[in-house]
């Protein structure tokens, strides 16, 4: 009896020493879904992240900004932040909604916990809701130029919508 369990010490001890590897190499979308966030509000193609497990706080890069689309066009930048808690991304930065013609950058994402099978992204102005099937796995995303100069409607960090802005460095001549 005691070699049997002499045996099964170094396995253990292996297990053990390789736990902390094992949860190191989690990524970010395995992250979301320990916080009961679908991997999908997040896009493919991510290059680097961090995650700090005392606060939530993460960080993740992108190889170049770009478009996914689920029922609107949701648009990431280089880098995407937030904090994470359970069934929320709190604190975000860097990721845009478009509706209609208009950008509003997303302040936060939550779902709610037990499932209504909803998701809801807060644009500061309205909380919009869709479909959580939408988002259980993470889209491809179209790389966007980012000194591509077109216009863009998008409200200032007050959520003022500045129209003007769209003819700002282009040729146009207004009419009255």
């Amino acid at each position: 009896m005691g070699v049997r369990h002499q045996h099964l010490f170094p396995i253990l001890c292996f297990l053990i020493a390789a736990l902390p590897l094992a949860r190191s190499q989690d990524s970010i979308y395995d992250h979301l879904r320990m916080y009961g966030l679908p991997a999908g509000i997040l896009p493919k193609g991510i290059t680097e992240f961090s995650v700090e497990p005392s606060n939530g706080r993460f960080r993740v890069k992108l190889p170049q900004p770009c478009n996914a689309k689920f029922e609107n066009q949701v648009h990431y930048d280089l880098n995407v932040t937030g904090t994470l808690s359970p069934g929320k991304v709190g604190e975000l930065s860097g990721v845009l909604a478009q509706d209609l013609f208009l950008w509003f950058p997303v302040k936060d994402i939550h779902v709610d916990l037990p499932s209504s099978g909803l998701i809801y992204f807060d644009v500061g102005v309205v909380n919009k809701q869709f479909s959580l099937s939408l988002f259980e796995s993470p889209r491809d995303c179209a790389a966007v130029d980012p000194d591509d100069s077109q216009p863009s409607l998008r409200p200032d960090d007050d959520g003022v919508l500045h129209p003007e802005s769209l003819f700002q460095g282009n040729s146009v001549a207004m009419v009255r």
